[in-house]
């Protein structure tokens, strides 16, 4: 979790700016996500495809795509005054995943992408929030013409603990990103609550 005080004037609170991580697999959207809510120019680290990325990378169901993120993404939005979420999208392929770890480190929650055509790519990025005890979503991509499938279906699916939120979504809108990140930041603030009582109790 990232804080910024500033000297605010009396009655009014200091900035706040939370670390979100966005994470899933490979060509699930997550620089489409960051971009689309990002109100600063995102910074991106997409290399194009190679010859020998395509022996190790699953392209099947997104022919079309031509580069991947090779570090992160990042981008910033408001979500109200004297809040800030600093977005970190994480690389999809499993040979990034040592990034992980790194941009993890601090990070009040993360939403996890989920494409239904792909959904078993997005089981490594669930096991390793849940291994964390990180709290997170689940948004589920709706591409066009993939077959659509209710949030209780895809938490059945994943087999996801209980309460944990799934939302379905279009990364490319920046209301229907937004929206994802405010359920996240509910549903962490929740757990996190949750967590400090049983401490103290």
């Amino acid at each position: 979790m990232v804080s910024e005080h500033s000297d605010a004037p009396d009655g009014e609170t200091a900035a706040l700016a939370l670390k979100i991580l966005v994470a899933g697999g490979f060509g699930v959207g997550k620089t489409t996500l960051v971009g689309a809510v990002s109100e600063i120019r995102p910074l991106r680290t997409e290399e194009m495809l190679s010859e020998a990325g395509q022996l190790v990378d699953d392209t099947d169901g997104v022919d079309q795509k031509v580069t991947t993120t090779v570090a992160m993404d990042f981008g910033r939005i408001t979500i109200r005054s004297g809040l800030s979420l600093y977005l970190f999208g994480t690389p999809g392929q499993d040979r990034f995943w040592f990034l992980w770890d790194e941009l993890s480190q601090g990070a009040l929650g993360a939403v996890v992408l989920a494409d239904t055509r792909r959904l078993e790519d997005c089981f490594p990025a669930v096991d390793y929030f849940e291994h964390r005890h990180i709290p997170f979503v689940v948004a589920v991509n709706c591409f066009a013409g993939a077959r659509a499938y209710g949030a209780h279906d895809v938490s059945r699916a994943l087999d996801l603990d209980q309460g944990t939120p799934v939302v379905l979504c279009d990364a490319r809108d920046r209301d229907s990103g937004k929206e994802v990140l405010i359920r996240l930041v509910e549903y962490a603030g929740r757990m996190h609550t949750a967590r400090l009582l049983n401490s103290v109790g």
